[in-house]
C-alpha cells in the first residue's frame, strides 16, 4: 500500500497563485530596500550550533533546529551519555550544525568573516527562510520567510530614522493600516536598575514582552515565578500602566529612571529619535510602548515591532539596535541595527484584508490556441515577438480539442487568447479574444502587442 504523503507540521505547500501573491510581498519590500541604498546578501540554510547557540537566549536556544552529525552520528558519542539519556548533553556530540533561527546572527557572522571585503556602514538586505522548532498556530510557522534589512557600523539614530521611513513606505505600498511601536532596551535596563532588579533584566524584559499576549496579572505572576522580588514588581506597575504622548510618558519614565547611568542614555535617544520622526511626513501611526521589550537578548538600544490594525495577528514586522554582535565572532565595538518583515504574517494580513491587487495573480497574461502544425509554425513566430514586449505569453503544446484548451485557460485565469487559423494565416492577423468580456476582434501583430501591453 503506497504511503500517504504529508509534510512536517508547521510547514507548507505554496501553490502557483500562492507564491504571485509571496512574490508581490517579497518584490514590495525589496523595491523599497533598494530604495534606500541597501545590498542583498544570502547564507547558507544551515550553520555552525556554535554560531547560534546562546545569542538568542535560553527559550530562543531550546527552539533551534539541529542536524544530526552525517555518517553513524552515535558512533562518538561516550557511552555514559548514552546511558544517561540526557538529551542536552548528547545532542553537542552528535550536532554540529542547525537550521538558522533567524537573519541576523548569521548576518553577524558574515561581516566579521568578509570584514574586509565590505564597505561600513554597511547596508544589507535579505530575503530567506528560517526554522524554528516552536508549536505551529495561526500565524505562527515552523518554516517562514524573513525579509530583513540592517545597516552595521554606524551609531547613528538616522538609521533608526530610515528604518522607521523603510517600514512606513513598505506598508504603504501594501495597503495595511500599521502601527510602529518603539522603546529602547536601556530604559528598560534602567528600569530594572531602579527597581533594584538590574541583575535579572533578561527575566523581566522577558515576562514584559508577553503584556500583550497574556495580560498584566500573568506577567506579574512570571516574573514572581522567576525570583524577581514581590517589591521591585511592585515598582514596575506604574510603569507598565503609564498612558499619555510621547512627551508626557519619557517625562515620567525618566523621573523613574533619570537618576541611572543607563536610564537616562535611553530617554535621551527616544527623545532625540521622535524629534526627528516629527518632522516626517509619515502615514503610518507610530508611538512609544514602555512595555515592548522583545525577548532577543542581543538588543541593546531601540526596539521596533509593527502590528496590523485591521487583523488580529501578531506582529508583521520587529527588529532593533545591537551594539556588540559581532564581538561574539571576534570583532567587537560595531554596532548595528535592522528590522524583519515577517512575509508570513503578512501574507495573511493581506488575505484577510482582500488586500492582494488582481494583476499580482497572473502568470500568463495570454495563450496562443493551437489548431495544428501549421498554424503551430505561423504562432511561434507571433508568440516570440510577443515575450520579447516583456508580455507573459504560452501556448497550447498540443492540438487537442477546443474545449480542452479553453478550460486550460480558464482555470489558470488567462486573460486572453490568440486564434490564429486558415483565415488568420491568410491574412497575416489573428483573432485576439478578451476572455473576461467575451469579444474577440481580428487585430495585426502590431496592434495585439500594443493591446497586451496596455
Amino acid at each position: 500500500m503506497a504511503q500517504k504523503p504529508s509534510i512536517p507540521k508547521g510547514t507548507r505547500d505554496f501553490s502557483p497563485n500562492e507564491m504571485a501573491r509571496r512574490n508581490y510581498i517579497f518584490n514590495t519590500i525589496k523595491d523599497v530596500f533598494k530604495i534606500y541604498g541597501y545590498q542583498p546578501i544570502e547564507t547558507p540554510a544551515m550553520e555552525n550550533l556554535s554560531t547560534l547557540l546562546g545569542k538568542y537566549g535560553e527559550e530562543g536556544d531550546k527552539l533551534l533546529f539541529k542536524i544530526l552529525n552525517s555518517g553513524d552520528f552515535l558512533s562518538k558519542a561516550p557511552d555514559e551519555l548514552l546511558q544517561q539519556k540526557n538529551s542536552n548533553k548528547l545532542t553537542t556530540k552528535i550536532s554540529e550544525k542547525g537550521l538558522r533561527y533567524d537573519l541576523t546572527v548569521p548576518f553577524a557572522r558574515f561581516v566579521v568573516q568578509h570584514r574586509n571585503d565590505i564597505v561600513f556602514p554597511f547596508k544589507r538586505y535579505q530575503i530567506q527562510p528560517v526554522w524554528r522548532a516552536d508549536r505551529p498556530q495561526k500565524g505562527r510557522y515552523r518554516e517562514f520567510y524573513q525579509c530583513d534589512v540592517d545597516v552595521i557600523g554606524s551609531n547613528s539614530l538616522l538609521n533608526e530614522v530610515e528604518l522607521t521611513q523603510i517600514i512606513d513606505e513598505v506598508f504603504g505600498r501594501l495597503q495595511i493600516n500599521a502601527l510602529v511601536k518603539i522603546n529602547n532596551r536601556k530604559i528598560l535596563a534602567g528600569i530594572a536598575e531602579a527597581i533594584g532588579g538590574a541583575e535579572r533584566i533578561i527575566d523581566i524584559t522577558v515576562a514584559i514582552d508577553k503584556l500583550d499576549k497574556i495580560g498584566l496579572e500573568k506577567v506579574n505572576q512570571e516574573m514572581l515565578e522567576k525570583g524577581i522580588s514581590e517589591s521591585a514588581v511592585e515598582r514596575l506597575q506604574p510603569i507598565l500602566k503609564l498612558e499619555g504622548t510621547t512627551s508626557e510618558k519619557l517625562n515620567q519614565i525618566e523621573a523613574v529612571v533619570g537618576h541611572t547611568e543607563i536610564g537616562e542614555k535611553g530617554v535621551a535617544e527616544v527623545r532625540k529619535l521622535f524629534s526627528y520622526l516629527d518632522k516626517l511626513d509619515l502615514s503610518t501611526e507610530v508611538e512609544l510602548d514602555l512595555t515592548l521589550a522583545r525577548g532577543l537578548n542581543y538588543y541593546t538600544g531601540a526596539i521596533f515591532e509593527v502590528k496590523a490594525k485591521d487583523v488580529q495577528i501578531g506582529s508583521i514586522c520587529g527588529g532593533g539596535r545591537y551594539d556588540d554582535l559581532t564581538g561574539m565572532f571576534g570583532l567587537p565595538d560595531v554596532s548595528g541595527v535592522g528590522v524583519s518583515f515577517g512575509a508570513e504574517r503578512i501574507y495573511d494580513v493581506l488575505l484577510q484584508m482582500d488586500g492582494f491587487p488582481e494583476d499580482s495573480m497572473e502568470s500568463t497574461k495570454v495563450m496562443f490556441v493551437n489548431f495544428g502544425e501549421e498554424e503551430e509554425k505561423y504562432c511561434l513566430e507571433i508568440l516570440q515577438k510577443v515575450r520579447q514586449a516583456g508580455i507573459n505569453a504560452e501556448i497550447f503544446p498540443e492540438a487537442a480539442k477546443m474545449k480542452k484548451q479553453m478550460n486550460y485557460a480558464n482555470r489558470k485565469q488567462i486573460p486572453f487568447v490568440v486564434l490564429a487559423g486558415d483565415t488568420e494565416i491568410q491574412q497575416q492577423k489573428v483573432t485576439l479574444k478578451d476572455m473576461k468580456k467575451g469579444e474577440q476582434n481580428l487585430v495585426a501583430v502590431s496592434e495585439l502587442i500594443k493591446i497586451l501591453s496596455e
